[in-house]
């Protein structure tokens, strides 16, 4: 009994320690798997890389804690983690740039492939929109690579017929979500645009990607005027969100 007293007592100074170093176990794991989720559209060599870095930034703090918890002072590992920290800016501020700039393009920027479009003095057809470029293919034929953040940055002009009419607005929906229904009650909701819309072209709801956890969709509407562009994109978002919360209402209640 006295020898667990004295290993309890010698073990209960370091149980901070213990916990902290848990914690970053787990909280590293954690990171791990969100950054592998959310960096999934970038290539793949990019996502590890963004996943190690994490891992590194939570097993630095967690040292720091744990050196706190242990009465040693951090100062130099703290020097440390501020000096990577602007080094991993810097080396990935030019992909981070342009990773920000695929989404904001996704959501505010009117056009998507098979559009042509001219930027930064080049013009050609949207072939691909990955997560560091926007690539068009030029009238003769060449490959013509424009980094995403030019779409935020410089003016766009589409120069596809009628490109004006159309607004595309992106959702994302989870897996608990029933897909037909959720497709079928969205195009019933929005009959009361339909006066603002081109009668010749109905709303159509299309899938973009899918996987086990959510499925993400793309709502296209085709204007009738182009001054109702922000008002029909406006109108469109407050109806998905509408309906997104009665479907996971009934979908809870059931």
């Amino acid at each position: 009994m006295v020898a667990l007293d004295t290993v309890w007592g010698w073990f209960v100074p370091y149980l901070p320690v213990v916990v902290i170093v848990v914690l970053t176990i787990v909280i590293a794991w954690l990171v791990h798997a969100v950054l592998g989720r959310l960096m999934r559209p970038s290539t793949p060599q990019m996502a590890g890389t963004a996943r190690r870095l994490g891992v590194v930034v939570v097993v630095l703090i967690g040292g720091t804690l744990a050196l706190q918890a242990l009465g040693v002072d951090p100062t130099v590992l703290l020097l440390v983690i501020g000096l990577l920290g602007v080094t991993i800016l810097v080396a990935l501020r030019e992909p981070l740039s342009n990773y920000g700039a695929k989404y904001f393009s996704d959501v505010y920027t009117p056009f998507k492939v098979g559009d042509t479009i001219q930027v930064q003095g080049v013009s050609g057809k949207v072939i691909e929109i990955n997560a560091m470029t926007t690539i068009l293919l030029s009238d003769s034929d060449q490959l013509i690579s424009v980094p995403n953040v030019a779409m935020i940055r410089d003016v766009v002009v589409n120069t596809s017929p009628q490109a004006w009419k159309e607004v595309v607005v992106p959702v994302s929906i989870g897996s608990a979500v029933d897909l037909p229904a959720f497709e079928s009650e969205l195009l019933k909701s929005l009959g009361k645009l339909r006066t603002r819309l081109d009668p010749r072209f109905p709303p159509v709801l299309t899938t973009k990607s899918r996987t086990p956890q959510s499925t993400d969709l793309v709502l296209t509407l085709m204007l009738r005027r182009p001054e109702d562009r922000d008002a029909i994109t406006v109108e469109a978002n407050k109806r998905l969100a509408e309906l997104l919360d009665r479907m996971r209402g009934v979908r809870r209640s059931a």
